[in-house]
């Protein structure tokens, strides 16, 4: 693999054939010397043989068929209220497991599915937003210490758990208790973009809500988010951003910070793409670099791979490289659920006007904790 030490792709199995499939199967694609998908579970004899035309690929109807052909790991990429039965099927089976978010639709579908399968370490949750290259370069700067210690996050960008991944990676909190409050407001918006139908050309406005919540940590850290419908698609709505720190922020790109006691630098995070203008290199992503400092190279050239391409295609070779022990875990189940946990507390707070909404001593926090003091 060329993100590891092994030398033969990894072997890995899907259960679910829904556009999320879709990219695994697509990336996996682009990967072959890293990755083989070898086989899809779909629910009829008539939509696996459909998964054999279209992707070249073993069409399954059960996972007993799946496991026979020996993956190493296997996606769960189903719907939400039956993730849970599929991933408990799997992980007592023995498989390592990479489970769509969220793991479980609700907060007792959690809680009953850490008691379950959470002490195994078989599950992982295929949370990819902090993998995006803009993401892990400002990850990495706020690791080099520039900026001193991080003490808010505010997110207008993606939704619930995806926005609370990145609040607490960027805080270094943890699986630290939380309290939430939350407010919904409703206004006017053009909303002529959409997942399914593209570009409708519909340019009505229509009513449109906005959530904001506040998450205060048991560190005294705090996130803000802030999260309108359709936020993703919506061209008329932007993604922001901001860090706060001790010694500086990065704002979007645009970082501030406290060189010496006399001085202030203001530097962009750069993105080098190439393909524009008289550039013949091919349209991709070249590096991420802050102040002549590469913070982010990336790791798939000559592919031609949009952002969310890159993220997941490092979100599925991280967990081929733990599959055979050869790298860290990618995404445990316990931050997927404490993700879920606190998202679940926002929609709580703001059906509840507004009302405090604790997320303290979860199982899988408590687990965490008490591996951590072992070691």
């Amino acid at each position: 693999m060329t993100q590891g030490s092994t030398t033969t792709p990894v072997r890995f199995g899907i259960v679910g054939r829904g556009w999320r499939s879709a990219f695994f199967w697509r990336l996996a694609r682009a990967l072959p010397e890293q990755l083989r998908l070898v086989g899809v579970v779909a629910r009829s004899d008539e939509a696996a043989r459909s998964v054999e035309e279209k992707w070249q690929v073993k069409g399954c109807t059960s996972i007993p068929d799946l496991l026979a052909l020996e993956p190493e790991f296997v996606i769960s990429a189903v719907p939400w209220g039956v993730n849970p039965g599929i991933v408990v099927a799997l992980a007592s089976a023995g498989v390592r497991v990479l489970t769509e978010t969220p793991p479980a639709p609700d907060l007792d579908g959690l809680r009953d599915l850490w008691k379950r399968v959470g002490e195994t370490g078989l599950v992982q949750v295929a949370e990819q937003y902090h993998l995006y290259p803009g993401h892990a370069a400002r990850g990495v700067l706020l690791a080099t210490g520039l900026l001193g210690r991080p003490s808010s996050v505010q997110m207008s960008s993606t939704h619930m758990y995806h926005a609370v991944s990145l609040i607490r990676g960027f805080l270094g909190v943890g699986l630290e208790d939380a309290t939430v409050r939350a407010g919904v407001f409703h206004g006017p918006l053009v909303d002529p973009q959409t997942k399914n139908d593209g570009w409708t050309g519909d340019d009505t406005e229509k009513d449109a809500a906005t959530t904001l919540a506040t998450i205060e940590f048991a560190s005294g850290a705090m996130g803000l988010y802030d999260f309108t419908d359709n936020q993703w698609h919506n061209p008329l709505r932007s993604r922001r951003m901001l860090i706060r720190a001790s010694r500086g922020e990065i704002s979007n790109d645009a970082v501030v910070r406290l060189a010496d006691s006399r001085t202030v630098l203001e530097a962009p995070i750069v993105r080098r793409q190439t393909g524009w203008d008289l550039n013949l290199e091919g349209f991709e992503l070249d590096h991420l670099s802050y102040e002549g400092r590469v913070l982010y190279r990336n790791p798939f050239p000559g592919l031609s791979l949009s952002d969310e391409d890159i993220a997941t295609a490092m979100l599925l070779v991280r967990m081929a490289r733990w599959s055979r022990g050869e790298g860290p875990a990618p995404y445990p189940l316990a931050e997927g659920c404490q993700d879920h946990a606190i998202s679940l507390a926002m929609q709580a707070s703001a059906r509840d006007g507004g009302r405090p909404v604790a997320v303290s001593e979860e199982d899988w926090a408590n687990a965490a904790a008490s591996h951590q003091a072992a070691s």
